[in-house]
């Protein structure tokens, strides 16, 4: 009963790797939506051969979908093997320069308004019991044993990415003739206006500044590739 318990507990995400990973949903849907539109409306305005705008925003869909989990994947296992190299650092530091290790925790609590003599008791207390832990967090602010998970922000980021870009090729494909245009348009300013509105909730920003810079490129996103489709 114990072991289950500690496993779960090892296992627990942190605030920080759950933003994360929501983070690449975020991005990867707001991606998908655009770049499905996009090729949607280039490809339209070009043809109005029904199968082939399908079959080009849905290889747009795949396309986007993979880059996007594979660009996250990168990104991601960069950040973790930074974070990884700095703890190494830090316990390199805590066997050959302890003082100096010592002295920087010291020099945290002190900027915190703690006196000189309990800080010195709560860096001495502190590198006594849980040393690389504490180097780790107060320098880095790193949680020893929670890396950034490239594997979640991939796969978050291919499944969001893949439903973004659903949004547009639904409307676009399935809609009557006389409401593919501006039923699409509808689709994609609501599915962007949504991720305008987690991104600002998510990056404790301006929801409304967020939900209108989205719809705007959006808007923008569609007309320049519905233009560049007419030239065809």
């Amino acid at each position: 009963m114990l072991r289950t318990k500690t496993k779960s507990k090892k296992t627990q995400q942190t605030m920080d790797e759950k933003l994360n990973t929501l983070r690449a949903g975020v991005l990867g849907s707001n991606d998908g939506i655009l770049t499905v539109v996009g090729v949607l409306f280039s490809v339209a305005a070009a043809t109005s051969n029904q199968f082939t705008i399908f079959i080009a925003g849905l290889s747009d869909l795949l396309a986007c979908a993979f880059s996007m989990a594979s660009g996250e994947y990168a990104s991601v296992s960069t950040q973790k093997d930074t974070e990884k190299a700095v703890v190494e650092r830090e316990r390199q530091l805590l066997a050959t320069n302890f003082d100096d290790e010592l002295a920087a925790v010291k020099r945290h609590y002190r900027a915190l308004g703690v006196t000189e003599q309990t800080s010195q008791a709560i860096a001495e207390d502190l590198l006594a019991k849980q040393p690389l832990k504490t180097m780790a967090s107060i320098k880095y602010d790193i949680q020893l044993g929670h890396y950034m998970n490239p594997w979640d922000a991939a796969f978050s980021s291919l499944f969001s990415a893949s439903a973004g870009g659903v949004f547009p090729l639904v409307a676009m494909t399935f809609l009557p003739t006389a409401l593919k245009w501006p039923g699409t348009i509808l689709a994609v300013s609501l599915s962007v206006a949504l991720t305008g509105y987690l991104s600002a909730v998510l990056g404790k920003g301006n929801v409304k500044t967020a939900v209108t810079r989205n719809v705007i490129v959006g808007i923008i996103t569609m007309f320049i590739h519905y233009y560049i489709g007419t030239l065809f």
